[in-house]
C-alpha cells in the first residue's frame, strides 16, 4: 500500500519536512524502538541522506568526551551550522533505559534551537553504540543537520562500531590513560582518524602526545622504512629522511592522511578551533581521495547485511515449529547422544525448509 494511504505516516513526513522538532523526536523514537512503520519511514527518508558530516567521538571513560562534544557543537553553532548529537549511554541494569549522564553534562548547549541531543541506551549492544544508532543518524541527516556528533560509551580495545558509523572517528584520551604504547595496541588506534589528548593542562600531556606521534609514525611505516633491525637507531635522522621522501613524492602521490595528535582542554575551551580545523581537513582528504565514497558505500553494505541478519533472526526464532524442534533435541544433547554441532546442523536443515516455504508463500501472495 502506498505511503500516502497512511495518513499518520504522511502527516509525520509533512511535519518532518517542515523541520518541526516534535516530528524529529517522534521519527527517532519510531526507528529506535522499531515500532510499526519504522522501515517505511526510513525508506521515505533515504533519498535525503548524505548532506550531514558524521563525526564519531570515542575513548575511555572519564576522557571528557561529553564536554568535548559540547564544545565542538558550540564551535559549529558560532559558524552558523546546525548540530545533531547522539549520546550513547550505558543501559541501566534496573530500568533498561539510558542513564542520561551525557545529556546532563551537555546542559550548556541543550537549549540551543540549532542543536538537537538524543540520548540512547546501548540495551546490551556491544561496540560502544546502540543497535539503532545508524538509523537515528539517518533520521538526523535527513532532517538537515550539518554536523552529526556521535559520542560512544566509554570503550575498550575492541569496540570499533563508531569507525563504521562515522565519516571521521576521533579518539579522545587523557594523560592518565596509561602506557601509551599499550594504548596504541588497541584496535581503536587502528581505526581512528584523529587523536585528541584532552585535559592537556595536566602533567604528562606533552609526553603522551610525543609518544603517540612517534608510535603512529611507526605504525604507518613512516619511521620503520629502511630502518636496521637493531636498537641503536637514530629516530630523529630516520624521521627527517621520511619527511624528505614524502615532500619529494608529494606532487605525484595520491592524497594521503596522517592522523594528527591534538591537545585540548575541553573544560577551558582550549584547542577546539584546532580540532574543528583538523576535522575539516580530514573531510577534505576523504573527498579528494575518494575515500568518502568508499566509506559511505561500506556503511550502506553494513546496513544491508544488518537488515538481513535481523530479518533472518526474527523469522527463524519466531517460528514455533523450529523452537519446538530445538527443545526436543536438547535431551539428546544433554545425554551425550547428540553433539551441539549436530543439533545445529539439523536445525539449519529445517531453517532452509522454513525459508523456502516462506518464499513460496510470498510469491503466491504477489501473484494473487
Amino acid at each position: 500500500m502506498p505511503a500516502a494511504t497512511f495518513p499518520a505516516h504522511a502527516k509525520l513526513l509533512d511535519d518532518f519536512a517542515a523541520r518541526r522538532p516534535a516530528a524529529l523526536a517522534r521519527a527517532i523514537s519510531i526507528v529506535e524502538n522499531r515500532r510499526d512503520g519504522a522501515s517505511r519511514l526510513l525508506a521515505s527518508l533515504h533519498a535525503m541522506l548524505g548532506r550531514g558530516r558524521r563525526i564519531g567521538i570515542t575513548g575511555p571513560p572519564g576522557a571528557g568526551k561529553s564536554t568535548l562534544t559540547a564544545r565542538l557543537a558550540e564551535h559549529y553553532r558560532r559558524a552558523g551550522l546546525t548540530v545533531g548529537i547522539i549520546a550513547v549511554d550505558p543501559t541501566s541494569p534496573f530500568t533498561g533505559g539510558a542513564l542520561l549522564g551525557d545529556r546532563i553534562r551537555m546542559e550548556s548547549v541543550a537549549l540551543d534551537d540549532g542543536i538537537f541531543i538524543r540520548s540512547m541506551a546501548t540495551r546490551g549492544a556491544l561496540g560502544g553504540l546502540a543497535a539503532a544508532t545508524r538509523d537515528v543518524c539517518d533520521v538526523l541527516d535527513a532532517f538537515g543537520f550539518d554536523r552529526l556528533l556521535v559520542e560512544t560509551v566509554g570503550v575498550g580495545q575492541s569496540e570499533l562500531d563508531v569507525a563504521h558509523a562515522a565519516d571521521t572517528s576521533v579518539l579522545v584520551i587523557v594523560p592518565e590513560s596509561g602506557d601509551s604504547i599499550q594504548t596504541l595496541k588497541a584496535g581503536l588506534m587502528e581505526a581512528a582518524d584523529l587523536f585528541v589528548v584532552n585535559k592537556a593542562d595536566r602533567p604528562g600531556a606533552d609526553r603522551m602526545r610525543h609518544e603517540m606521534k612517534l608510535m603512529l609514525g611507526l605504525r604507518m611505516g613512516q619511521l620503520s622504512r629502511n630502518v636496521p633491525a637493531h636498537h641503536g637507531v637514530d629516530l630523529a635522522r630516520v624521521g627527517r629522511r621520511a619527511r624528505a621522501e614524502r615532500e619529494t613524492s608529494h606532487e605525484t602521490s595520491a592524497p594521503s592522511w596522517t592522523p594528527p595528535v591534538l591537545a585540548t582542554s575541553a573544560e577551558r575551551g582550549e584547542g577546539i578551533d584546532e580540532l574543528a580545523t583538523a576535522l575539516d581537513a580530514h573531510f577534505d582528504y576523504l573527498e579528494k581521495s575518494g575515500t568518502l565514497l568508499t566509506r559511505r558505500r561500506g556503511r550502506l553494505r553494513d546496513r544491508v547485511v544488518e537488515g538481513v541478519d535481523r530479518e533472518l533472526h526474527d523469522r527463524i526464532w519466531n517460528d514455533r515449529a523450529l523452537s519446538a524442534h530445538l527443545e526436543a533435541l536438547l535431551p539428546d544433547v544433554e545425554d551425550g547422544r547428540m553433539t551441539p554441532l549436530a543439533a545445529s546442523e539439523e536445525l539449519i536443515a529445517q531453517v532452509a525448509t522454513l525459508l523456502s516455504n516462506s518464499r513460496s508463500t510470498n510469491t503466491e501472495s504477489e501473484v494473487a
